[in-house]
């Protein structure tokens, strides 16, 4: 059995543990972003997000759904970026993804059934398989994919993270709320 999510059919299981879901925990590259980093002549460093991803983490955060990000790089745009959005708790240069994620489960005092987290490649697998809900964006690596819940039909940096925002709202009925509108 499926459910209908707006991206496509969603199994009932991946459907079941999105209710639950009250922190999303994101990286950065590769999932905000399409993965690619451009540098100017004088050391810049540029990244290109997508609104629709930030106005997924808003309608997320409206909802009272958390959002957090753990990144391995660190960058002031990311800093930037997510204080932007009004995400709380932004963990940047981080070698071992799993330390602020049993940070964020003591302060939100959640267990991991209750977290979500999407990632793209192999450092992320080590929170992917202890969270409720595992996320590869469509472009990730193979083995995220094949290890994840649920697969996402859009690119990281093209939506992806949109469409999770998405899947959680739509699951636990605040998709109108978190949009301030009925639909």
């Amino acid at each position: 059995m499926s459910r209908d999510s707006f991206y496509g059919p969603v199994s009932e299981t991946v459907w079941q543990a999105a209710r639950q879901i009250q922190l999303l925990i994101c990286d950065v590259d590769g999932v905000f972003s399409d993965g690619r980093i451009y540098l100017g002549n004088h050391g810049e460093e540029l990244k290109a997000f997508h609104t629709r991803d930030g106005y997924g983490v808003k309608a997320l955060l409206n909802a009272d759904i958390q959002v957090a990000v753990i990144t391995g790089r660190q960058s002031q745009i990311v800093e930037t970026r997510m204080m932007a959005l009004g995400i709380p708790h932004i963990f940047q240069g981080i070698d071992n993804k799993l330390e602020p994620f049993e940070w964020l489960l003591q302060h939100y005092q959640l267990q991991p059934r209750q977290v979500a987290y999407i990632g793209d490649d192999m450092v992320d697998l080590p929170v992917m398989q202890r969270v409720g809900l595992s996320v590869c964006v469509a472009d990730g690596h193979p083995r995220v994919r094949q290890l994840a819940h649920l697969v996402t039909s859009l690119n990281g940096g093209h939506g992806a993270l949109r469409e999770l925002a998405d899947l959680l709202l739509l699951s636990q009925d605040k998709i109108a709320s978190a949009h301030g509108m009925s639909i």
